[in-house]
């Protein structure tokens, strides 16, 4: 299986609430760029694979100090062409009758692949060119993460990924206070195993995100956040229909939450997965 990005990257950063009518422009934007990368490139795609995800748990709120009750609808598709690899996601979350919407886009250009030559080196097998944006809508907050991604050879393992990129603002300043430019590291993995003849996989990812003051000269921290889900087949287990309808836990640590220091966030979310 190609290495490609597909833990939610972040996997929910800075989210803010939405009002109907932008969520329907950007749920627009986003049906777009899926049949773009769907349909208009389904000659040249290599593999590809969507999902949608149910989670439910309570998140730690660190501006209102409390925790909420929330529920979060995701669409994610991953796909692979000639050259490199696509990802994309859109969180739908809702808790106590507010809608808040978040979005992140990867695409990935292998230099192994553009050049003809094997990059491979001990257990590095390729290097790749990224070029990501994550979105908030309504306060318009917007990151550019241009940088490399790192693809290793681990035994067992579908794909372990490193990715390092800038963490460039532009966000309009209207509504969330504009930031330093910054950096961030993630690691991103999936591993299958089987216990008799049920099938499960861990998968996910773990970030770095560099401190940076905002407009005001405060500072947001440093913060690392982790996400891993453990999945068990249920499709195969009751319909013989592998990788289709999953369930499990995923664990969210995050420390300094949206660089808050004050704000440490440990959670576990219950989690339903369809495959299309």
């Amino acid at each position: 299986m190609e290495c490609y990005f597909f833990s939610k990257y972040h996997f929910r950063r800075s989210i803010h609430p939405l009002s109907k009518k932008l969520t329907v422009i950007l749920l627009g934007l986003t049906v777009s760029c899926f049949n773009f990368l769907c349909v208009g490139v389904a000659s040249a795609a290599l593999w590809s694979s969507t999902e949608i995800h149910y989670q439910r748990g309570e998140y730690d709120n660190p501006y209102s100090g409390g925790t909420t009750d929330t529920t979060v609808l995701t669409f994610q598709h991953a796909s692979g062409w000639k050259y490199g690899s696509n990802f994309f996601f859109v969180d739908q979350l809702s808790s106590s009758g507010n809608e808040d919407f978040y979005g992140e886009m990867y695409s990935t250009f292998s230099l192994g692949k553009m050049t003809g030559r094997d990059l491979t080196k001990g257990t590095l097998t390729d290097v790749g060119i990224v070029l990501g944006i994550n979105v908030a809508g309504d306060p318009n907050v917007r990151k550019y993460l241009p940088g490399l991604n790192l693809s290793w050879k681990v035994p067992g393992f579908n794909y372990f990924d490193t990715l390092l990129t800038l963490y460039i603002d532009d966000t309009a300043g209207d509504q969330a206070p504009k930031e330093d430019d910054s950096f961030m590291i993630d690691w991103a993995w999936d591993y299958p195993f089987s216990i008799g003849s049920q099938e499960f996989n861990i998968t996910g990812h773990m970030e770095y995100v560099h401190q940076r003051d905002n407009e005001f000269g405060g500072t947001v921290e440093s913060w690392i956040l982790a996400q891993p889900q453990l999945r068990y087949d249920l499709g195969h287990a009751l319909f013989d229909v592998s990788n289709q309808l999953l369930v499990g836990i995923e664990y969210q640590f995050w420390l300094n939450k949206l660089g808050d220091s004050d704000t440490d966030e440990k959670t576990a979310l219950v989690l339903v997965v369809w495959q299309l």
